[in-house]
């Protein structure tokens, strides 16, 4: 499968087909979904409409019509993380499913049919860090990047970059590319950058141990802060310069951690 893109609309990057093994959706599952689309609302302007409910009450949120990512309700009796997931592209969910296994992966959730959108599963690497699987049908998954409000880049943050990026490779077919700094993996298919894998040692938040973080494109770096503070989100690190841009790690109200990040022109 290869990935179709075109001139969006609104000036990004409009997305009819993921290559497998390519980041194509996030999801968010929270416990308060009004109070959470809210806040992402009025961060990011997005709208809502209703998505599959497999796994509970779950809405897509739209950017100029295009869906751009899920926020799903935690049920009331599980006391799970509240995080942002990241999901792959895949042909076969089934047989993606079974390599995750065989290769020291777990798979928590599915497979399983999300209505007539798709098929689903989630799963964690070997270090722990959770994932999702997207085979499309009607739903293609995020409608269009490149502009303010749409997903940038996502990046696996771990003790040891080295550890887990066979895993990678051998499941999804990811090629590496490691720069100066070993410890900071690019992930690429078909020699285009797709992910990040980034070694923290013993930076890496105890409480949270390896995870994959989203960054969020936002027009400015400092005034996306400034509106996270004023929703009731927290600022985690300050706004910092990276190859990218300028970043910065935040927190919604309900404790899930994501980035933002200012892209260089």
């Amino acid at each position: 499968m290869t990935e179709a893109r075109g001139s969006a609309g609104s000036g990004g990057t409009a997305h009819t087909r993921y290559a497998s093994g390519t980041p194509c959706w996030v999801s968010l599952m929270a416990h308060g979904l009004t109070a959470t689309q809210d806040f992402y609302s009025a961060l990011f302007g997005w709208e809502f409409r209703p998505g599959p409910h497999q796994l509970g009450p779950y809405a897509r949120a739209l950017l100029h019509g295009e869906e751009v990512a899920g926020i799903g309700q935690l049920p009331p009796d599980r006391h799970l993380p509240v995080a942002w997931t990241p999901y792959l592209a895949s042909d076969d969910v089934d047989s993606t499913a079974e390599s995750v296994r065989l290769c020291g992966g777990t798979i928590g959730v599915g497979p399983l049919d999300a209505g007539d959108a798709g098929r689903l599963a989630i799963g964690s690497d070997p270090v722990g860090a959770v994932f999702g699987l997207w085979q499309a049908a009607r739903h293609l998954g995020t409608g269009v990047t490149g502009v303010p409000g749409t997903p940038a880049w996502n990046e696996l943050r771990t003790f040891e970059a080295a550890g887990v990026v066979k895993f990678y490779e051998t499941v999804f077919g990811h090629e590496r590319d490691t720069g100066a700094d070993a410890d900071h993996i690019t992930l690429k298919l078909a020699g285009r950058p797709v992910a990040g894998i980034r070694g923290m040692g013993n930076t890496l938040p105890r409480n949270r141990g390896s995870h994959w973080l989203t960054s969020f494109q936002v027009a400015g770096a400092d005034d996306a802060l400034r509106r996270v503070r004023d929703l009731g989100g927290r600022v985690l690190t300050p706004v910092q310069d990276d190859p990218r841009g300028r970043v910065a790690t935040v927190a919604d109200p309900e404790g899930a951690v994501f980035s933002v990040i200012e892209l260089r022109g």
